[in-house]
């Protein structure tokens, strides 16, 4: 492809995106995907410089832009080369006119951009929109972090996590064979961090209460060790059939010991999870959020974050947080975490929740990074170089 032609192709996903952004369609990384699979004449350096352009237009636009090309234009007008691929030849965008307007650059949409800044500095509201590394957790029912590295080329420790491996920008993890072999699963080291809040141990009662498709349900059954059969119990909740059926083929390759899956009815958690009430040791809740902490590696979401979803969101927090409370037993733990940095999913869910429950407190154990915020922590891109994440750990009285 030439220079021109990939800046066409950027266009067009990009307005693919937009359109996605604005109806709730599927993510750019499945819209990009979708894009090539039916232009095999693109190599793979033309599949990266086309991918390189749409992100770069992506993370610059704080605000939903008008088309693709206004988007792309934004970023030709700060790199010569790419406004002169703009040239109008048979394969190209038409050349920029004097009165077109280019996407305004930005943060996020302005009511979002202002709650954020209530919260975070520059520097971290900055590293919102950077590249994400690439993080594997090694399976510690499989092997050591030490066993692992010198199979998985360029790897080295994370930061933090005892168990992270950083990756090569662009490494294919699931053709790895430590991948195939179950001794890695590709987790931020930041969700890791969070997931060892739990604390889970061999032996206990462990409720995700919102498992997705298992990435942390995953981390608490290496934490229990299996769990192994008779030693143990981890129950795996979601109202999503589609994510949590992914789990088990996850859990099969990485060896892990019986897990008790449940499909929940929304608005009827408590009946399915009646023969937990006060029993668990454990109760993780990784609730549904904004996703704000994952811009990184999906920036297209501020586009489709509204204050009437995120005030659903927040309702649905809290709804969470109290159907989990219900099912910790005396003297043991809630692990609240949401892969975002806006206070009212994070900080403030946890102080309403002790304002209504009195006798529940705020446990001392201290994560492997980050910085207490109010009753929580906070990991950020800037300081922790994880996704951002806020996680707080509650005992029943």
């Amino acid at each position: 492809m030439t220079p021109a032609g990939r800046a066409q192709a950027a266009i067009e996903l990009l307005d693919q995106i937009v359109a996605a952004a604005r109806e709730g369609g599927a993510a750019a990384d499945t819209l990009i995907a979708r894009y090539f699979e039916t232009r095999r004449y693109a190599g793979s350096k033309d599949r990266r410089a086309v991918r390189d352009l749409v992100y770069r237009a992506i993370r610059r636009a704080g605000e939903i832009p008008e088309s693709g090309r206004a988007a792309l234009m934004a970023v030709a007008m700060e790199d010569g080369e790419l406004a002169a691929a703009f040239d109008g030849s048979a394969h190209g965008p038409e050349p920029i006119g004097a009165e077109e307007a280019a996407a305004p650059a930005g943060l996020a949409p302005a009511w979002l951009a202002e709650r954020l800044k209530r919260s975070l500095d520059e520097s971290e509201l900055a590293a919102l929109l950077g590249r994400a590394p690439l993080d594997v957790r090694v399976n510690a029912l499989r092997a050591t972090r030490e066993a692992v590295l010198p199979s998985v080329p360029g790897a080295a420790p994370t930061p933090h996590a005892p168990m992270g491996l950083r990756l090569p920008e662009g490494t294919q993890v699931e053709a790895l064979p430590a991948f195939a072999e179950g001794r890695i699963e590709v987790q931020d080291e930041g969700s890791q961090i969070v997931t060892a809040m739990a604390a889970a141990a061999p032996g206990m009662t462990v409720v995700d209460l919102c498992a997705g498709a298992g990435g942390k349900t995953l981390g608490l059954a290496a934490a229990m060790q299996g769990p192994r059969p008779g030693e143990g119990r981890l129950v795996a909740c979601d109202a999503d059939r589609t994510r949590l059926a992914r789990l088990m083929p996850r859990a099969e390759r990485a060896g892990i010991g019986p897990v008790d899956v449940r499909l929940l009815d929304p608005g009827r958690e408590a009946a399915a999870l009646a023969d937990l009430a006060g029993a668990a040791d454990v109760v993780l809740v990784d609730a549904p959020c904004s996703g704000t902490g994952t811009w990184r590696r999906n920036p297209e979401a501020r586009w489709r974050l509204t204050a009437a979803r995120l005030d659903r969101l927040v309702a649905l927090q809290a709804r969470l947080i109290r159907i989990a409370a219900d099912l910790v037993k005396p003297g043991a733990y809630l692990v609240y975490i949401v892969c975002s940095l806006l206070d009212e999913e994070g900080a403030d869910q946890i102080d309403a929740f002790l304002g209504n429950n009195p006798g529940w407190t705020v446990d001392g154990l201290v994560p492997m990074a980050g910085r207490q915020h109010r009753a929580g922590f906070r990991l950020t891109p800037a300081r922790d170089q994880t996704d951002g994440f806020f996680v707080a750990r509650l005992k029943r009285p």
